[in-house]
């Protein structure tokens, strides 16, 4: 059995998941990590006995010779870090969601993964949520008729919790693609989400291949949870990372299910190793990451042009970026803030402090 090696860009919180997902096979050894923050980079060095540290990613790929890289930054780096991960040829690199920020970065990332010979996989872990993966299942199956409604709700942002979501919507359907969106968005406050300009409010229906209506309302009805509610013509199925309700004719009454299987991050890696040996596709192939954030961008066009956005979106910059740098999205209730300043270390209140 090949011995892979592994390196992880970004020591924060979501990195602890690519640990556990790499030490859960037995033929991947964590050979290095890199992050510039000295007080994460020995931290997380220290909890997994990771000995090779780097202040510096390039320098990690220039050294290491790995054949996985992780890249588990914050959203704005995913693009400029998988290029550069891309560009030293490893076999595989796992990306965190959201693949990027907007539509441009997304095509560039694939560009550098297929010019390189380089599988790219975005970490959508909940692809592999035992229960996710059940309800995948019986809807493609037909137990609830055709699908004709979806809903979801979600937080802190249309590309962070909500790319979740609208994943789901397409990974428990079977992957249909998007044909058109209608949505819009509310930012009267300086809100942030890991140094990327986030809306406060929004909504987004969006009309899938196969006849189905999504519903996604992000801060506008809780609470929020990662799953949703399937509504077909025989039935209802809801779910989230625990359990299945299903409603069916055959029974005629809600049927509760815990499917149980292997940790989503530790099947995330596993079929990673597949993928690479040629034996699967892997499942959050890059192709699906960039599915939600196309969704994505098609609500904030909506928003910005006031109308039906169809696909494909044309628009490769950030719609919300556009609106703001515009001046389309006057802020109210001014003091810039940001929701997951609780993720930064030592004295640092924001990413821009010196």
């Amino acid at each position: 059995m090949p011995t892979y090696r592994a390196g992880i860009i970004g020591c924060g919180s979501i990195a602890a998941n690519h640990v556990s997902g790499f030490q859960g096979l037995e033929n991947v050894d964590i050979a290095a990590i890199a992050d510039p923050v000295a007080t994460s980079l020995s931290t997380f060095g220290d909890r997994f006995e990771i000995e090779n540290r780097y202040s510096d990613a390039r320098e990690m790929l220039d050294v290491e010779q790995l054949d996985i890289v992780s890249i588990a930054t914050w959203h704005k780096l995913h693009a400029p870090m998988t290029i550069a991960a891309c560009s030293r040829k490893p076999k595989a690199v796992l990306c965190e969601k959201p693949m990027a920020v907007n539509l441009g970065e997304c095509d560039e990332m694939m560009i550098a993964a297929k010019r390189n010979d380089v599988k790219l996989a975005i970490a959508h872990q909940r692809r592999f949520n035992p229960v996710w993966t059940e309800a995948r299942n019986l809807v493609t199956s037909g137990a609830i008729g055709d699908i004709r409604q979806v809903t979801a709700k979600g937080g802190q942002g249309l590309l962070n919790d909500c790319s979740h979501l609208l994943d789901m919507m397409r990974y428990v359907m079977g992957d249909p693609d998007a044909k058109w969106v209608i949505g819009n968005i509310e930012r009267y406050t300086d809100r942030y989400e890991r140094d990327i300009q986030i809306e406060d409010r929004s909504v987004g229906i969006i009309r899938f291949s196969n006849g189905a209506i999504g519903q996604l309302l992000q801060e506008l009805d809780g609470p929020h949870y990662q799953g949703g509610i399937f509504y077909g013509t025989d039935g209802i199925l809801e779910l989230d990372e625990l359990k299945i309700r299903l409603l069916s004719p055959e029974t005629g009454a809600w049927d509760e299910r815990t499917p149980e299987g292997e940790d989503p991050h530790v099947g995330q890696a596993r079929e990673l190793i597949e993928w690479i040996e040629g034996h699967t596709v892997h499942r959050g192939s890059a192709e699906h990451g960039r599915a939600a954030v196309e969704i994505i961008m098609a609500i904030y066009e909506s928003a910005r042009l006031h109308e039906v956005t169809p696909f494909p979106v044309r628009t490769m910059a950030s719609p919300l970026k556009v609106m703001i740098e515009n001046g389309d999205l006057p802020v109210q209730r001014p003091g810039r803030y940001d929701v997951r300043a609780f993720l930064l270390k030592d004295e640092t209140m924001r990413p821009d402090d010196p």
